[in-house]
């Protein structure tokens, strides 16, 4: 990597850890340009120049919590045997991190935010197609393995992505343990539709 290139890599990083930070502490909405370039100590166009706006700086931060959930996941799964283990372990793992991470309040209020661009409405739509690629990957698994019988992956795939969404936000009032046992119920629930009948 060039020089300039890295320059410029190091710059949009201190936006992004500056902005995270920010929305962290006053949330999606009451987090300004002028707060995280106050923050940076750059200018407003460099923020412009790297994200476009608002929204497109917090999408990038999504982006990477995404990447490193993903990561964090990869490691995890090895621990589990089953599929229907992998589903457990997966949503244990989603509460908590659902439960403790910094950007989940900004997070809720970027998504009720009505108003969003064109372009930001297409990356919000590809995130949420990997989540369902995800899940899907995980019932076809489950089907392979003869654990599930499922004639239709993609629409368990996108019941599975609406429960854990709703549970995301019925859970953030909960405290922990209540949490967890609510998202292990949900998979109880969701589970005796797909498991593959004992002959």
């Amino acid at each position: 990597m060039n020089k300039k290139k890295q320059q410029t890599e190091l710059t949009k990083k201190k936006i992004a850890d500056a902005a995270r930070a920010l929305f962290a502490q006053k949330g999606y909405k009451a987090t300004a340009i002028e707060d995280i370039v106050k923050a940076v100590g750059c200018s407003a166009g460099n923020i412009y120049y790297h994200f476009k706006n608002k929204e497109g700086l917090f999408l990038y931060l999504l982006e990477e919590w995404n990447r490193e959930w993903d990561s964090n996941w990869l490691v995890k799964e090895k621990l589990y045997l089953t599929t229907t283990d992998k589903l457990y372990g997966m949503v244990e793992y989603l509460a908590l991190d659902q439960l403790s991470h910094p950007l989940t309040r900004a997070a809720d209020e970027f998504f009720n935010n009505a108003e969003k661009a064109p372009d930001v409405e297409e990356r919000i739509n590809v995130m949420v197609k990997g989540y369902i690629d995800f899940n899907r990957e995980l019932l076809q698994k489950g089907i392979d393995n003869q654990e599930f019988e499922i004639s239709n992956v993609s629409g368990h795939a996108i019941i599975l992505d609406s429960l854990l969404l709703g549970l995301s936000q019925h859970c953030r009032r909960m405290e922990r343990v209540e949490a967890l046992a609510t998202y292990r119920l949900a998979v109880d629930v969701f589970l005796q539709g797909i498991a593959k009948p004992i002959r």
